[in-house]
C-alpha cells in the first residue's frame, strides 16, 4: 500500500467523530457490516444529519469495528446492540464469509485455501442473526454484498451472487427489506471501486451512502 493510500485509509477509518452523542429528539439507527459499511458510515451520517442518530460498532471511541463474517456477528451481536432501543438496523454479512483463508485464518488464494464460512453455514448463521435482530423490534434492512471484482485477493467473482442468493432467501422468509447494493454497484465498478480490490474509494463510498440513507429514511 502506498503512503498516500495509507494516509487516506487512516483518515477514513480513524478520528474523534466515530462515537455519536445522541440527540434525544431523533431516532436511533445502527449500521452493521464490514469495511464496506465503515467506508459509507460518515457519508450516511452527513446525509441523515438532523434526521437520525447513526451509530455503528466501535473498537474504541476513535476506531470503528469491522463486523467480519457471520460467526463474528453471532459472537458479538449482543454487545453491538447494547442496552438502548433501535429504530432501524441496516446490516450486511458476506464478504468475510465468502473469502478464502489458510490454516491460520488469514486471507489466501482460492486455489490454496478454503472458504471461510461455507454457503450452507452462512445461510444458517444469517437466519440466526436475523432472528436475533428481529427481537429488538427495530425495522430491518439487509444490504446485499457488494461485487467482488476480477483479480481481487482471496475471493472469487462468482461467490458474491451465490451468497447473495442465499441471503435473499433468508430475507424473504423473514420479510426483511433489502437494499440491493450489489445491483447498484455492479454496473459502476470502474467508477466506484478500487481495481482488483473489493473496497471502494471515497467517491464510491459516497455513492453507496445514498441508497443506504434513502432506505433508512424511508423507514423512519
Amino acid at each position: 500500500m502506498s503512503v498516500s493510500s495509507t494516509l487516506e485509509k487512516e483518515n477514513r477509518w480513524t478520528g474523534p467523530d466515530w462515537e455519536v452523542e445522541d440527540d434525544p429528539r431523533l431516532p436511533r439507527v445502527l449500521l452493521l457490516g464490514d469495511s464496506i459499511s465503515i467506508s459509507y458510515t460518515r457519508p450516511v451520517r452527513a446525509l441523515l444529519k438532523g434526521k437520525a442518530n447513526v451509530h455503528r460498532p466501535l473498537e474504541s471511541p476513535a476506531s470503528p469495528a469491522n463486523c467480519g463474517a457471520t460467526r463474528t456477528g453471532l459472537a458479538n451481536l449482543h454487545a453491538w446492540l447494547g442496552d438502548k432501543p433501535w429504530d432501524v438496523i441496516h446490516f450486511n454479512w458476506g464478504l468475510h464469509d465468502l473469502m478464502y483463508v489458510n490454516e491460520q485464518g488469514k486471507l489466501a488464494a482460492p486455489d490454496g485455501g478454503k472458504i471461510n464460512v461455507p454457503i450452507d453455514q452462512y445461510e444458517r448463521n444469517l437466519e440466526e442473526l436475523v432472528g436475533r435482530l428481529k427481537v429488538t423490534g427495530a425495522k430491518l434492512i439487509f444490504a446485499t454484498t457488494t461485487p467482488v471484482p476480477e483479480g481481487a485477493a482471496g475471493r472469487l467473482e462468482a461467490d458474491a451472487p451465490r451468497y447473495n442468493q442465499r441471503a435473499l432467501a433468508v430475507m424473504r422468509r423473514n420479510q426483511v427489506r433489502v437494499n440491493d447494493l450489489y445491483s447498484f454497484a455492479l454496473p459502476r465498478l470502474k467508477e466506484l471501486q478500487r481495481e482488483r480490490n473489493v473496497h471502494f474509494h471515497e467517491r464510491g463510498a459516497q455513492a453507496l451512502a445514498e441508497p443506504v440513507a434513502a432506505n433508512i429514511l424511508s423507514l423512519l
